[in-house]
C-alpha cells in the first residue's frame, strides 16, 4: 500500500485505495485458500480502515454499504467482495452513481456488469438529472440520523429538477473538511446540534483545515455560535455553495451576526419541504444559463431569414454540392444557432437588456465582480477597452513591461505616457519573473517627488504571468494606494480565470482582493492602523517608506479591473473572453467612456456560440469548478513528484521549484518547493497567505537544457512532430506543462511516458557516442545552461519622448506614428561589428518582440542600450517580430529624432 506521504490530496489518496482494494479482493476471491490468503485478508482489512474516514464525507457508496463491505470482509466472503468493490469503483470511475442506482448484491443478471457509463451517448447524459450532494451537519445519534435521512428522502417529487443525496457530520470542523474535500457538495445544512471538534486524525484529511487560514480563533466561541460561524467559513472558503442556517435561537439573538452568504435562516422548525425547495432553487439559480437556453430555443424555432448570413439554418451548407463535409463534420445544431438576429428572444451583446444582459450579471456573481462584460475577440480586445475607457491622452501608466502586448499597443492608442517597471530576472532561464512590490513603490514615490502624483492614473500587471509568478495582489493594492489613494489597477489575468474556484488560489485574485480591501477600508481597527502609522511615518524618508508595509487611507478608492481569457483556463470557444469590474467610481465617472471603448473594439457581428459558450463556463465553474481545479492541480502535482523522483529523468531534466524561479527575499515563508523526496508534499496555504510572490502549481516548468536540445527545438520536434505533445511556452532551455481543468491522469502518465523514452534515448545515444560526440553533446548542454546572454532591462526612452528628465515616463504614441513616415526611420545591421551604442544614439522606431519570450524587448522611442544590443545578438530564436533580417533594426534617424525634441509634448502627440 502506497504511503500517505506520497499523495498531495485525500481525492487521490481515496482512488487509489479503492483501486488496491479490487485488486487484494480479486486475488483473494481467485485464490481464497491460498499461502498468502492470510496476508491479503490483513490488506483487505487495512485499505478498509484507511477508507472508513475517507468515506464518512461522502454519500456514496454510503455507511450502510461500506459496513455491508466490511461484513464481507469478516466473513471472508472474497467473492462477494470483489463483486461490490469492482462496482463501486466502477461507479466512482465513470459516475454512474449520479445517474442511477448501484446494487452491490449479486441479482437475477447474475453478475454481469452493468452497461459501462462510458458508452452513453451526450445526448443520454443530458436527459439524467443532475446528482449533487447535501452536507447536514449535526451532532445526532444513529437513530436519528436514520431519521434524518428517511426524512428528507421523503421530500423527492418526480418533477424535481435535480436528485440529491445527504452526507451527514457531526462538527464545525468536519464540515470544513467535507466541503473541501467533497466536490459533490452544493449545499450545507448547518443545524443547532453542531459540535466543534472533528474526531478525524487523518492527517491528510486534517490538512484540509490550513486552508481555512489564520483566522479568528474559534475555541472562545460559545456553543451556541459555532452555526452561525460556520456559515461565515462556508462563505470565505466556498462562496458558491449555498448554506442553510436552521436554528431554535431568537432573531433578534441572529441578527446581529456574521452569517456569510447564508441563503435563508429557518428558525425552530422542521420543515423539511420548504428546506428541499430551496435546495433545490439555490442550485437552480446557479445552474440557470439564461444566453444558451435562450438560443436553444432559437434553433427550434422554424425561421425564414431575408437578412444577413447564408450559413443560418445550414441552408447555404445542404444546398450545396461541395461542401456537405462541413455539415457532416459539424453537424446540424451550430448552424441552426448561427444568427444575426438580436429578437426572438435573444439580446444585443453591445446593448444588452435580455438574457446577455442576465448572464453578465450571473457571471458577475460567479467572479465576485460587480459588473462583468463579455467579449468575443479575446483578451487582447479586453485589455484595449479597459485602458482606452480609463486612461486619458497624457495619464501616467505604470506598466510591466514584460506584459501582453496587447497592454502596449493599448498605450500607443490612449496616448498614455509609459513609466515601464522592470520585472526580477532569471537570467539562468532565459526569463522574467514578476515586479517587486519595491520597485513599484520607488517608481511611485518618484513621481510623488516630481509632483506628478495627480497625473498617475493606472497600474498595470499581469496576474498571473505565463510562467506561473502570482502577486500577493492584496498587499500590492494596499501599499500602492497608501501613496497614490485613488490608483486604478488592471490586473491581466488572462490565465488565471480558474482560480477563483479554488480556495487556496482565489485569495490572490484580483475581484477577490478588491472585496476584501474594501471591507478592511471600512472598519475602524484600520482607521486607527492607519492613524498610528501615520503618526510614525511624519519625517519618513523614502527609504524608510519603501521598507515599510504600508497601510492605506481609509478613503482609499477601489478600483480594480480584470481581464481573464475563460478560454484560456476555463470551458469556453476560443476567444471568449470577459471583463470583471470592481471600481466604486464606475458608474459615476467611467461607465460611459466604457460604454464607448467597448462600442470601438466589439464587433457589430459577435458570435453567439462563443457567447453562449461564455454562459455555459459560467455555469460549470459555479457548479464544478471546485472540483475541477482540485484536479488540475493534482494533476500538475503528481507530474512534479514522478518527474523529481524517476532516477532517469533526473539525469536530463528538472523541474523548476518556487525556490528555482521566485527569489528568496520575495519567499518570506521560506519554502522552496511543493514537494520534497525525502520530506513529502508541503502545504501551499502558508506561502500562498504571505510571500510576496508565489508560484502556480498547476504550470510545470521544465529545464530541458540538459537533453542537449533548446526549448523551442524540444518542443516542436521533438514533443510535437514525435509524440503529439502540444504545449506553448519555452525559453532557451525550458519548456512549460500546463495542466487545466480538462486535464486527467491518464494525460500526465502519458507525459512521463514520454519523458522516460526520451531520457531511454539519449541513454542509447550517449552510450554509443564516440570522445568528440560526446564532447559536442556536453558542449550543447553547457551553452544552453551556462553559456546564457543576460536579460536587459528597460533602457529608457529619448529625450525626444519625454516630457522633462525628472521621471522616466516617455511618449510612445508620438514614436510610434512619427514611424510611419518612412523618410524619419533607417536601420541597422545587428552583426555590424563596427557597430556601438555608446558612441551614437539608436532608437528603435517598432515593436520588437522575439518568441520566446514574447514580448517587446524594445518599444518605439526606446534607446537601444549594450545589454539589449548583446541580447539580440545572442538571441537564436526563428521567430522575431518587428525584425527584418534582410534590412536589420528599424530605427529614427537623427534628423527625425531633432525634430521631435523641438515640438512640445502636447503637438507631438497629435
Amino acid at each position: 500500500m502506497q504511503s500517505m506521504s506520497d499523495y498531495y490530496s485525500a481525492v487521490q489518496l481515496r482512488a487509489d485505495r479503492w483501486s488496491a482494494l479490487r485488486e487484494v479482493s480479486k486475488e483473494l476471491a481467485q485464490s481464497p485458500q491460498g499461502r498468502s490468503a492470510n496476508k491479503l485478508h490483513r490488506e483487505a482489512e487495512a485499505l478498509l480502515e484507511a477508507l472508513a474516514p475517507i468515506e464518512s464525507y461522502w454519500a456514496f457508496p454510503g455507511t450502510a454499504a461500506f459496513d455491508h463491505l466490511r461484513r464481507q470482509c469478516d466473513h471472508r466472503n472474497y467473492e462477494n467482495l470483489f463483486f461490490s468493490t469492482r462496482r463501486i469503483l466502477r461507479a466512482l470511475t465513470s459516475g454512474a452513481y449520479r445517474r442511477r442506482s448501484i446494487p452491490l448484491e449479486r441479482d437475477d443478471a447474475d453478475n454481469e456488469e452493468l452497461e459501462d457509463e462510458a458508452l452513453l451517448s451526450p445526448e443520454a447524459r443530458a436527459l439524467t438529472k443532475p446528482y449533487f450532494e447535501v452536507l447536514f451537519v449535526d451532532n445526532v445519534s444513529d437513530q436519528q440520523e436514520r431519521w434524518l435521512r428517511s426524512s428528507i428522502q421523503r421530500m423527492r417529487r418526480s418533477e424535481d429538477s435535480f436528485t440529491y443525496e445527504p452526507v451527514i457530520v457531526p462538527s464545525l470542523e468536519d464540515a470544513l473538511i467535507a466541503i473541501l474535500f467533497n466536490h459533490n457538495i452544493q449545499a450545507v445544512v448547518v443545524r443547532p446540534g453542531v459540535s466543534l471538534k472533528s474526531k478525524n486524525q487523518l492527517p491528510i484529511l486534517k490538512r484540509y483545515l490550513n486552508r481555512i487560514g489564520n483566522d479568528e480563533d474559534v475555541e472562545d466561541l460559545k456553543p451556541e455560535n459555532y452555526g452561525p460561524e460556520l456559515c461565515r467559513l462556508i462563505a470565505k472558503v466556498r462562496p458558491e455553495l449555498d448554506a442553510y442556517l436552521v436554528t431554535d435561537r431568537s432573531v433578534e439573538a441572529i441578527a446581529g451576526l456574521d452569517l456569510g452568504l447564508c441563503r435563508r435562516v429557518f428558525y425552530n422548525q422542521e420543515d423539511f419541504l420548504e428546506l428541499h425547495l430551496n435546495i433545490l432553487r439555490g442550485v437552480q439559480a446557479r445552474y440557470k444559463t439564461p444566453f444558451f437556453t435562450a438560443l436553444v430555443d432559437y434553433s427550434k424555432q422554424p425561421t425564414g431569414v431575408f437578412h444577413a448570413m447564408p450559413i443560418s439554418r445550414g441552408k447555404s451548407i445542404s444546398r450545396s454540392h461541395w461542401i456537405q463535409d462541413m455539415g457532416a463534420f459539424y453537424g446540424p445544431n451550430i448552424f441552426l444557432a448561427e444568427t444575426s438576429a438580436t429578437s426572438g428572444g435573444l439580446d444585443s451583446l453591445l446593448e444588452p437588456h435580455g438574457p446577455i444582459k442576465e448572464a453578465q450579471e450571473l457571471a458577475a456573481r460567479a467572479f465576485g465582480a460587480k459588473h462583468t462584460f463579455f467579449a468575443t475577440n479575446g483578451t487582447s480586445t479586453c485589455n484595449k477597452i479597459v485602458v482606452q475607457a480609463l486612461v486619458r491622452p497624457g495619464d501616467i501608466v505604470l506598466v510591466d513591461r514584460d506584459c501582453h502586448k496587447s497592454h502596449h499597443y493599448g498605450m500607443v492608442l490612449a496616448g498614455a505616457q509609459v513609466v515601464y517597471l522592470d520585472s526580477y530576472p532569471l537570467n539562468q532561464y532565459s526569463m522574467y519573473g514578476a515586479v517587486p512590490l519595491r520597485e513599484i513603490k520607488r517608481q511611485l514615490l518618484k513621481l510623488k517627488a516630481a509632483g506628478k502624483l495627480n497625473r498617475v492614473r493606472m497600474l498595470l500587471l499581469t496576474n498571473c504571468t505565463f510562467d506561473g509568478i502570482v502577486y500577493n495582489v492584496e498587499r500590492f493594492m494596499e501599499e500602492c494606494l497608501a501613496i497614490k489613494p485613488d490608483l486604478v489597477f488592471l490586473w491581466d489575468e488572462a490565465w488565471f480565470a480558474f482560480a477563483r474556484f479554488g480556495p487556496t488560489y482565489r485569495q490572490r485574485t484580483a475581484m477577490n482582493a478588491a472585496g476584501v480591501l474594501r471591507e478592511k477600508l471600512k472598519s475602524p481597527q484600520h482607521a486607527k492602523a492607519y492613524a498610528d502609522q501615520q503618526a510614525k511615518l511624519k519625517d519618513a524618508g523614502e527609504e524608510q517608506l519603501l521598507e515599510t508595509q504600508l497601510i492605506p487611507p481609509p478613503d482609499a478608492r477601489v478600483r480594480i479591473y480584470s481581464t481573464q481569457s475563460t478560454h484560456k483556463t476555463l470551458t469556453s470557444l476560443r476567444q471568449g473572453s470577459m471583463i470583471h469590474v470592481h471600481d466604486q467610481d464606475f458608474k459615476g465617472e467611467v461607465e460611459q467612456a466604457f460604454h464607448e471603448a467597448y462600442m470601438t473594439h466589439t464587433s457589430t457581428s459577435p458570435n453567439y456560440q462563443i457567447i453562449a459558450s461564455l454562459d455555459v463556463g459560467r455555469r460549470q465553474v459555479e457548479l464544478e469548478g471546485f472540483e475541477f481545479v482540485q484536479r488540475q492541480v493534482e494533476a500538475a502535482m503528481s507530474m512534479r513528484r514522478a518527474i523529481s523522483t524517476h532516477p532517469q529523468l533526473k539525469k536530463y531534466f528538472k523541474v523548476l521549484t518556487a525556490g528555482d524561479m521566485i527569489p528568496d527575499q520575495y519567499r518570506e515563508s521560506g519554502i522552496t518547493s511543493y514537494y520534497d523526496p525525502d520530506q513529502g508534499w508541503n502545504d501551499i496555504w502558508e506561502s500562498w497567505a504571505s510571500d510576496e510572490f508565489v508560484l502556480d502549481a498547476s504550470r510545470v516548468t521544465l529545464a530541458v537544457g540538459g537533453t542537449g536540445w533548446d526549448g523551442d527545438t524540444f518542443k516542436t520536434q521533438i514533443l510535437m512532430d514525435k509524440y503529439g505533445i502540444q504545449i506553448n511556452k519555452t525559453s532557451r532551455n525550458t519548456v512549460l506543462f500546463m495542466t487545466n481543468i480538462g486535464t486527467t491522469r491518464s494525460s500526465v502518465a502519458y507525459l512521463i511516458e514520454v519523458l522516460v523514452k526520451i531520457a531511454q534515448e539519449l541513454d542509447e545515444l550517449l552510450d554509443d557516442a564516440s570522445k568528440m560526440e560526446r564532447l559536442s553533446f556536453d558542449r550543447r548542454v553547457k551553452n544552453l545552461m551556462e553559456k546564457l546572454p543576460p536579460l536587459p532591462d528597460f533602457s529608457r526612452f529619448h529625450d525626444a519622448f519625454r516630457s522633462d528628465q525628472s521621471t522616466p515616463e516617455g511618449d510612445m504614441r508620438s514614436a510610434f506614428f512619427l514611424s510611419y513616415d518612412e523618410n524619419n526611420c533607417d536601420y541597422i545591421d545587428l552583426n555590424d561589428t563596427d557597430l556601438d551604442v555608446n558612441s551614437a544614439e539608436f532608437v528603435s522606431a517598432s515593436f520588437i518582440i522575439p518568441y520566446p519570450p514574447g514580448f517587446p524587448i524594445l518599444v518605439p522611442g526606446q534607446v537601444i542600450s549594450t545589454e539589449i544590443l548583446a541580447f539580440m545578438r545572442a538571441l537564436d530564436v526563428s521567430e522575431i517580430h518587428g525584425y527584418r533580417p534582410d534590412l536589420g533594426l528599424r530605427v529614427f534617424t537623427p534628423e527625425a529624432l531633432a525634430r521631435q525634441a523641438s515640438l512640445p509634448l502636447s503637438q507631438a502627440a497629435e
